[in-house]
């Protein structure tokens, strides 16, 4: 097939098509500029040495001065950019009962399974070159409004550097590479014949203890952190250079990956509950659905408890900090704009998290629509048949809380869990000897007035953030309560009589 026909065919398609390569375009501008922010972070020099230190003084925000500080600025930043592919990967599938009829007709005109799947590849990836392109645009010309010094010269944003034309390219180039990949992954399952799409039998039971023994991996993983440290510390030792990072992002990997798939077993067991004690059809219908398809949960959950466990996890370490602040402060070593800093940076990472929480939500409300339009049909041919849209609308919200809630809920446990072994554990100050003084700075300089002070042994035990692990539940919740709301407006024109005649 020539490259000028596989692109005619890839953009060919209705109304739904064009929202699913805008929605995908949208989402890879967004994937691009938080990548580009975080290189553009990395990529900030590091001065030899001078009055300063190594720090970079042309910045007001700490987290740009100091190199030790950039790394986590950079990470947290990609971070944004897991919803947000999530966000992608669901605009891929909006419109599949279409799609799929569209590739039929291809099959039916000779077209073979590679070079259909290929279309779709073609058509992914040309969406986010697009996207990817207007994030571009966008990053060059933000970087030229938002170069704005103050008075002494001081920058805001890194908006005097730039990540080099390699780094560039990569993001540019290889998320669109990633978009099409995505899209024939997603079609693995799927066979285009002349005569139709026949579709592979999905597995309808649910996990089982592998995803709680991953879980519990990630936890082992991060409980060894502090062991590992203090036993090379014993023998006068540093830990190997990539030990920390590989338990730290081995592990949250594991947690985060064992507690999406555990959504499929909490849907799967939600689905027979309410089969056995659920009253009315809402219910009963919810739960066919539930227990016909339990990994409908985990696709679209995914990016939302990445975000919680994210949040909790933060919700612990900010409860370690306030706890070692004001054993600092007892013991006179603290210094309120130390104090103000490392709070400040926790206010970002929340702020991260619910902006996280609320691309994550846009992801689902794409996968709820993409749902009620591709069952139309059926949805239309049970109100003809008299049942009440009330039912089938309460049915839709069924299907999206009894998974949800249960898996919002272990993700906080999980997020707790694995900052607890590190931050949360019980530590001891020992007591020790300080000078003080209660006079100005000129009576201070004279050793005469200082004073010696026993600081006596101080013991601290972080305490549990039940108020920000409630915010982080509520905000997660909240956003799958928008999801269903939305997904009713659409129920109802989905539910026309006239959907009956739809092709």
């Amino acid at each position: 097939m020539r490259p000028d026909v596989a692109l005619r065919l890839a953009l060919a398609g209705n109304r739904t098509d064009t929202a699913r390569v805008v929605l995908t375009a949208l989402s890879a501008a967004l994937a691009s500029l938080a990548g580009l922010a975080a290189l553009t972070v990395l990529a900030i020099p590091t001065p030899p040495g001078g009055r300063g230190g190594n720090n970079s003084e042309q910045y007001t925000n700490a987290l740009l001065r100091e190199p030790g500080l950039r790394g986590g600025t950079a990470v947290a930043l990609l971070l944004l950019a897991v919803p947000v592919l999530a966000l992608a990967g669901q605009c891929v599938r909006l419109g599949a009962p279409a799609r799929d009829r569209r590739l039929a007709a291809f099959r039916l005109a000779g077209a073979t399974p590679g070079q259909v799947t290929g279309l779709v590849a073609v058509e992914a990836g040309l969406a986010s070159l697009l996207g990817t392109l207007v994030g571009l645009v966008a990053y060059l010309v933000g970087r030229v409004l938002l170069h704005r010094p103050d008075a002494r010269g001081l920058l805001p944003l890194p908006t005097d550097v730039l990540p080099s034309p390699l780094a560039i390219g990569a993001v540019v180039l290889g998320l669109p590479v990633l978009a099409g990949l995505v899209g024939v992954v997603l079609l693995r399952r799927v066979t285009a014949t002349p005569f139709g799409v026949v579709r592979r039998m999905r597995r309808e039971r649910a996990p089982g203890s592998w995803a709680g023994l991953l879980i519990l991996a990630g936890l082992a993983a991060y409980s060894l952190l502090v062991p590992i440290g203090q036993w090379y510390a014993d023998r006068g030792q540093h830990p190997p250079a990539l030990l920390r990072p590989a338990l730290t992002l081995g592990g949250g990997l594991a947690a985060l990956v064992g507690v999406v798939a555990g959504t499929g077993w909490l849907s799967y067991m939600a689905g027979r509950l309410l089969h056995r004690h659920g009253r009315g059809p809402a219910a009963l219908l919810a739960s066919r659905r539930l227990t016909a398809d339990p990994w409908a949960g985990s696709r679209t959950l995914a990016a939302l408890l990445a975000a919680v466990i994210v949040g909790a996890g933060a919700a612990e370490v900010r409860s370690s900090m306030t706890a070692d602040m004001a054993a600092n402060r007892a013991g006179g070593q603290s210094f309120a704009a130390d104090d103000d800093f490392y709070l400040n940076t926790m206010d970002l990472v929340d702020r991260a998290v619910y902006l996280a929480i609320a691309l994550a939500a846009g992801g689902l409300i794409v996968a709820l629509v993409e749902g009620i339009v591709a069952r139309r049909r059926t949805y239309a041919a049970l109100v003809a048949s008299g049942v009440p849209r009330g039912v089938i609308g309460r049915s839709v919200a069924w299907q999206a809380l009894a998974p949800a809630v249960p898996a919002i809920a272990l993700a906080l446990a999980a997020g707790l869990l694995l900052t607890w072994g590190v931050a949360g554990r019980q530590r001891t100050y020992e007591g020790h000897s300080l000078q003080v003084c209660t006079g100005d700075r000129v009576r201070c300089a004279d050793p005469a007035a200082l004073r010696t002070v026993w600081v006596p042994e101080t013991v601290v035990t972080p305490e549990l953030p039940w108020a920000q692990l409630a915010w982080v539940g509520a905000g997660a919740l909240a956003a799958v309560l928008v999801t269903v709301g939305v997904g009713l407006l659409f129920l109802r024109m989905s539910t026309a009589v006239e959907e009956l005649r739809a092709g």
